[in-house]
């Protein structure tokens, strides 16, 4: 049984990506992506792609690949009946995972991964250093791409204990909420939220998740459809495809696990505390998780991939994670949240950069700061910046 160089356990936006990031960086290497499901399949999701994911994509050579989705470019956030709508400095798109993730498998494939269905149950490493699969296939190096319920990150004795629940269906496009991201956050428990998010076919992603405190009974389905149509009266009309799903949101410190093996996007524990976005998070650490393995195969030091790695994701999400973490917390205080969307409403600057801290890579800003401290101390408001053309 000849061992394959890179096997990719999971096929959604971070694996499809991180096999991208192999063939490109190690053009020759065997890579095989496994997914316990045939693509086109569903996975529940709010459905946003930030314009950074597709920035990430196009450095793999993967361009063009929505351009026939319409953009959504207003984001409008509020809470009690207060927040502002703007338009988004770049646009986002809202596209089903069913759609996504099968678009990006077919990239990887084209680039020369082999895409196989299998269902990964048990991984160990042998007297060689190479990584069993299954007692099936075997592998240099592996990158565990496989969600929230990662097999891969419980085969190296790695837990969570950070999540958030959600549930999510598509329904008609309400005419108030045509052409937008709509998000109002939860009025008593934070961070909550819940969302309807325009598909431009005339439907929309909505759904309402809440972070999981210990100590506190889960939320049930009949609990999160509730909070839905509590911040969003009508939404959940004429909705199907509920699916409910956890999300293991990020702490303020990431660290990658050493040698062959290496976790990226939910299976690392990467969704954004903030907001719940996962996608960018996903697509960066999948390439680079791609690139490790590749700079580590051609040294002929498959066990170097994880430190690889380790330095490339500290560079691409550190601080970002701390200010993700610090915000989260901030907003689990009904004045900040509410001071946030006060800022926003007077000055495009504290819009945007909140917007890139939510969705990308960004952090608190002095404009943020500056923002905050304004609507938290009227005396101190800066003055306001008018919102973007529309």
């Amino acid at each position: 049984m000849s061992p394959w160089d890179v096997v990719v356990v999971g096929g959604g936006p971070a694996g499809a990506t991180a096999a991208l990031a192999v063939c490109q960086a190690g053009p020759g290497l065997t890579v095989l992506l496994l997914d316990r499901a045939d693509f086109p399949r569903d996975k529940a999701c709010g459905d946003g792609v930030a314009p950074q994911v597709l920035d990430v994509l196009s450095e793999l050579g993967v361009v063009g690949l929505l351009d026939d989705r319409e953009p959504v470019d207003r984001l409008r956030i509020s809470r009690d009946g207060h927040g502002v709508e703007r338009r988004m400095a770049r646009a986002s798109y809202v596209v089903p995972r069913r759609v996504l993730d099968a678009r990006l498998v077919d990239a990887a494939r084209d680039a020369g991964a082999v895409v196989r269905r299998h269902r990964v149950r048990a991984l160990q490493a042998d007297a060689r250093g190479e990584v069993v699969i299954d007692g099936e296939l075997r592998a240099r190096v592996v990158i565990g791409c496989d969600g929230a319920q990662s097999v891969v990150r419980r085969a190296l004795g790695r837990s969570h204990d950070r999540w958030a629940l959600a549930i999510r269906g598509y329904a008609p496009v309400r005419p108030e909420w045509r052409g937008a991201q709509v998000i109002v956050f939860g009025s008593v428990a934070q961070p909550s939220y819940a969302w309807s998010f325009d598909l431009g076919d005339g439907r929309a992603n909505v759904g309402y998740g809440e972070v999981l405190t210990p100590g506190r009974a889960a939320p049930t389905r009949r609990d999160l459809l509730a909070g839905l149509e509590q911040h969003l009266p009508g939404a959940s009309a004429g909705a199907a495809d509920w699916r409910g799903h956890r999300l293991p949101l990020s702490a303020p410190r990431w660290r990658s696990a050493g040698g062959p093996v290496l976790l990226a996007g939910d299976a690392a524990g990467l969704v954004n505390p903030l907001t719940g976005e996962g996608i960018y998070y996903a697509v960066a650490t999948g390439a680079a998780a791609g690139r490790a393995a590749a700079r580590a195969l051609a040294a002929g030091d498959p066990a170097s991939a994880g430190a690889s790695y380790a330095a490339a994701a500290r560079a691409t999400l550190m601080p970002h994670l701390r200010h993700t973490s610090v915000a989260a917390a901030l907003c689990s205080r009904s004045a900040v949240l509410d001071a946030g969307l006060r800022a926003s409403a007077r000055d495009q600057r504290v819009f945007d950069d909140l917007v890139e801290l939510g969705l990308a890579r960004g952090r608190i800003t002095p404009a943020i700061v500056r923002g905050l401290v304004g609507a938290l101390v009227p005396r101190l408001r800066p003055p306001p910046t008018p919102p973007s053309a529309t």
